[in-house]
């Protein structure tokens, strides 16, 4: 187990991160430039070593209920990883991280797509703008209902 003091030294290697501290001698650490609400990714460094990275937006990570990944046992390799992954989910839109593009096609073989773009649905014929949507289910609906299915 790393001492407070190397978690530090690993972490302050992150230069997009900001340091806060907070009360009984623990730390934040802040990634302003998050697309998401949520901005801290180091919660809590505790002198005794104990602390917590936001884990929340990692595919295949294993978190408590608030998306934290306790670090108490972590090595610096494993912490620089873990630290990098939680900067990296919260800089990529929902779109980056999960893109679709999809053809659909009806009966008389007209084509319309479907791309995730920010943080909707859109639906394409050509490079005109058919429809809008807040979730993939709703614009996959009105496919659907137009007629349409996944080619």
């Amino acid at each position: 187990m790393l001492l407070f003091e190397e978690k530090l030294a690993v972490i302050e290697e992150f230069d997009e991160l900001e340091k806060k501290e907070i009360s009984l001698g623990r730390v934040n650490f802040h990634f302003e430039e998050s697309l998401y609400d949520k901005k801290i990714v180091v919660y809590r460094l505790h002198p005794n070593g104990n602390g917590f990275v936001y884990g929340g937006e990692i595919d295949g990570i294993e978190t408590d209920a608030k998306g934290m990944v306790n670090i108490k046992d972590y090595e610096a390799d494993e912490l620089r990883e873990l630290i990098r992954a939680s900067i990296d989910s919260l800089s990529l839109s929902p779109a980056e991280k999960d893109p679709v593009m999809e053809e659909w096609l009806n009966d008389a073989d007209q084509a319309l797509v479907l791309i995730r773009e920010d943080d909707g649905f859109n639906v394409y014929a050509d490079e005109s703008l058919e429809g809008t949507f807040n979730t993939y289910q709703e614009a996959a609906d009105f496919l659907n209902q137009e007629g349409f299915s996944r080619a």
